[in-house]
């Protein structure tokens, strides 16, 4: 039985965060969380805080064996975009897009097919 999280509105861009994401989709979580550990990216800390919220809603909602979870569906979409202004030269602004996004992670246990 999968289980899933969602972290909505994350201050880091979709872009970024893809990158990551492609590190640890189909892992076990247990090899998941090692490789998040050690990746040096802003992204990093807030997917494998999803990935242990997957796994903490997988312990809660079914009967699961969290040695048997792996990561069976990660994506990341475009959250809206905070626009801030910047004063440029002879009186005109430029705008600065503050990028979010969503993150979703599905878990399930390997072998429940």
């Amino acid at each position: 039985m999968e289980s899933r999280a969602v972290s909505r509105y994350a201050r880091v861009s979709s872009r970024k965060a893809r990158l990551v994401v492609d590190l640890v989709r189909g892992r076990p979580v247990e090899e998941a969380l090692a490789v998040l550990e050690y990746t040096p990216k802003k992204a990093a800390r807030l997917i494998s805080k999803v990935v242990k919220s997957a796994i903490a809603n997988a312990e809660d909602t079914q009967n699961v064996d969290v040695d048997k979870l792996y990561i069976k569906r990660a994506f990341v979409n475009d959250g809206p975009l905070a626009w801030r202004w910047r004063p440029r030269a002879h009186g005109r602004a430029t705008g600065i897009r503050k990028r979010t996004s969503h993150i979703t992670i599905v878990v399930d246990e390997r072998g429940a097919d």
